[in-house]
């Protein structure tokens, strides 16, 4: 065991988060408590079996890297670019906010200002991880509110690799220390070279990168050899990484994103993605085991005030400073309550920016086991708040359907008035799935109704005259805009099951002769919307099978 560290630490900790996820499974509790769980008893602060720490964190960083390639894949330059209006000032500002607060804790608390600084800044920036897991398990991604939030996330992840390269200097000149303080010019040379590699970084990316990467993609896949392919699309993501960190100084995870994002312009961007899947699964369940590693929980019992008022800025403090940033941009408040949760954790660069600030004497240990023990604390209450968020998921469409009349529609008209259509065609969300079925349906010259809350779909549906109620399709005042009870057929696009359900009760209640089509991505799925009052439910699996065994030839009859 002790002759091969590596492997006692992964398996180590695969197999005690698996036997602690099925726990908290048992219990009730997110499978993400149990992987924490388990870091702390493999710690260095309990007793028994203690894994390889350092270890540990380089294989949680790779989970992080091949996480951040992931969302690349899907992400696309336009979705990243369109939300920049928000994500860059918005992020910022939330920074700016969530540090002043940790520098007021720390002047209350005696620290010195550099101390101040450095903690104010880990606490202001959240987790890759558990963000992302939150946003693909109720599918946010293709949102607009999972494009904010990943935008959010870019413009922090650039601040940290700022931060990092001007911590050691601006601790020299915030510890007083004349010998080694530099100049204002010798910091303003720093932060441009930082800057430029990473503007330069960029560039190269969407000049070069963004052609070679497909390119490279496709002459592997012609090979016809599936595990060459598989190899090809890890050596691109981990490569591009290590080299940005290496030549542009950049993070790894930054340039795992990009190398993601370029190869999302290739046709088998998607094939990519699956292969990635189950090590990127793997190795984030490693990133939570090894931050339950750092826990000392003592710090709890020795500072419990401390710790509980830096919780309070993460989860409170943070999230109310986003809340605010977000609906002063004009956005709905589903919208920023989504955001504010997102944020309201903290993470993996928070670790490496108050190691370093260890490391420089800047940060005392005792801060930084403050910060983990609140870090893991957030960690542990991020999906608590999301669930409770889905609670009041209707009740925030609700106050949006009402923001959204009052805004919106022309002022002349009352808005959300009744459809005067008769006999149309309903299509709740106009997604991917959604343009298709509109377009069927105005091919057989039907009349079509679109419900749809994303303000770009909604722009696009205008200019073609096509008639579109904006909100959310489950909510009571849309769908009675809809005028269900003259329409001929509800086709339902939207993805998720829950919100899906509640737009066929909804429907359901307002129309029992209503023909209702929806989709879903599994059995489950489907017996929930069956049960909900749905006439048919496409199973898309099934279809597809369906529709391939179709298009086999007849077979030969022998003479």
């Amino acid at each position: 065991m002790h002759d091969a560290p590596l492997i006692a630490t992964i398996v180590g900790g695969i197999v005690l988060a698996f036997f602690f996820a099925a726990i908290a499974h048992r219990l009730k509790l997110p499978a993400l408590a149990g992987y924490l769980l388990a870091g702390v008893v493999c710690g260095p602060f309990t007793p028994g079996y203690v894994a390889d720490g350092n270890l540990a964190h380089q294989l949680a960083d790779l989970g992080v890297v091949l996480l951040m390639f992931g969302v690349g894949l899907h992400f696309s330059l336009k979705d990243l670019l369109s939300v920049k209006a928000i994500a860059i000032p918005g992020a910022l500002a939330q920074m700016t906010a969530a540090t002043l607060m940790g520098m007021g804790l720390g002047w209350i608390l005696g620290w010195p200002l550099a101390q101040g600084l450095v903690f104010g800044l880990a606490l202001s920036v959240a987790s890759t991880v558990v963000l992302l897991r939150a946003m693909e398990e109720r599918r946010l991604m293709e949102t607009e509110r999972g494009r904010i939030a990943i935008g959010w996330l870019i413009v922090e992840d650039l601040a940290m690799v700022l931060a990092l390269v001007l911590l050691p200097a601006l601790g020299a000149t915030l510890s007083g220390d004349g010998t080694h303080s530099p100049s204002l010019g010798e910091l303003a040379t720093t932060v441009g070279l930082t800057v430029g590699k990473v503007v330069v970084f960029v560039a190269v990316m969407l000049i070069v990168g963004k052609r070679v990467i497909p390119w490279l993609l496709q002459v592997v896949a012609q090979t016809g050899s599936r595990e060459l392919f598989r190899l090809a699309v890890l050596a691109i993501a981990l490569g591009v990484a290590f080299g940005a960190a290496g030549l542009f100084g950049v993070s790894f995870e930054l340039g795992a994103f990009f190398a993601g994002m370029m190869m999302g312009e290739s046709k088998l961007a998607h094939d990519a993605a699956e292969e990635t899947l189950p090590l990127r699964d793997a190795f984030a369940v490693l990133f939570f085991v090894s931050i339950g590693m750092l826990f000392n929980y003592h710090v709890v019992l020795t500072d419990p005030w401390v710790v509980l008022a830096a919780l309070l800025i993460i989860v409170l403090g943070k999230s109310l400073a986003a809340l605010g940033i977000v609906l002063a941009f004009g956005r709905s408040l589903r919208t920023a309550m989504t955001i504010a949760v997102s944020l309201s954790q903290i993470g993996e660069f928070s670790f490496i920016l108050i190691g370093v600030g260890v490391t420089q004497h800047m940060v005392s240990k005792e801060a930084q086991d403050v910060l983990l023990a609140a870090a893991i604390i957030s960690i542990l209450l991020n999906p608590l708040l999301f669930k409770w968020l889905d609670r009041f998921r209707q009740r925030l469409d609700a106050r949006d359907a009402a923001r959204v009349a009052a805004t919106v529609v022309t002022p002349a008209v009352e808005p959300l008035t009744l459809t005067h259509l008769r006999d149309h065609v309903v299509v709740a969300g106009y997604g991917k799935l959604g343009q298709l079925l509109g377009e069927s349906v105005l091919g057989h010259q039907r009349p079509l109704l679109v419900l749809e809350e994303e303000q770009d779909h909604v722009a696009a549906l205008r200019e073609r005259g096509i008639e579109t109620i904006v909100g959310n399709a489950s909510s009571d005042p849309v769908l009675e805009a809809a005028n269900l009870p003259q329409a001929s057929a509800l086709l339902i696009t939207v993805p998720q099951a829950f919100e899906s359900g509640e737009v066929v009760r909804a429907a359901r209640a307002l129309s029992p002769a209503l023909t209702i089509i929806a989709r879903a991505d599994s059995d489950e799925a489907r017996e929930h919307l069956l049960k909900q009052g749905a006439n048919l439910v496409v199973l898309s699996e099934r279809e597809l099978a369906r529709t391939m065994l179709d298009g086999l030839p007849a077979p030969t009859i022998a003479a």
